[in-house]
């Protein structure tokens, strides 16, 4: 039998993550920055150098056709540079431009002062719990999702 607690984490984590998406959202938008851009542009400066096509679309939580177009329009807008991986020519690789990485510039400072005072009332050591205890549900869907494709 689970605990109210354990139930109720999901619905609560789910609904945290929305609300934290919708709130950085409508501040980006009045920037004049969109809902699609900002994720993967993000996501791509904290690799900080090239991602594979594939490895972007899960941290951004994209499908791989969205992540296309997606891709088309950031080049167009000379804010990435796709190209194909040396080592494996059936792969893309993905990397912020000059212009991209001022772009995510652009959104820190942005975002940098709203996470604040989202986070204001825990401390670095605190964070960083909280992080782990992430890593290890994210680990535990990652095998779930590697025993599922395994069996279809």
């Amino acid at each position: 039998m689970h605990s109210n607690l354990r139930f109720q984490f999901g619905a609560r984590l789910v609904g945290l993550a929305r609300h934290w998406r919708q709130l950085l959202d409508r501040h980006l938008v009045e920037a004049g920055l969109t809902d699609a851009t900002w994720a993967p542009l993000t996501h791509l400066s904290r690799a900080g150098g090239w991602l594979h096509q594939k490895d972007l679309a899960l941290r951004a939580g994209l499908d791989a056709s969205s992540l296309v177009r997606l891709l088309d329009i950031l080049e167009r807008q000379a804010l990435v540079r796709r190209q194909t991986d040396p080592a494996d020519r059936r792969a893309k690789q993905i990397q912020l431009t000059d212009l991209g990485r001022a772009r995510v510039a652009e959104i820190d400072a942005i975002l940098g002062p709203i996470e604040e005072r989202l986070l204001q009332d825990l401390d670095e050591r605190a964070l960083d719990e909280l992080s782990g205890w992430f890593a290890k549900i994210e680990a535990r869907i990652a095998a779930d999702d590697h025993k599922t494709k395994a069996v279809d």
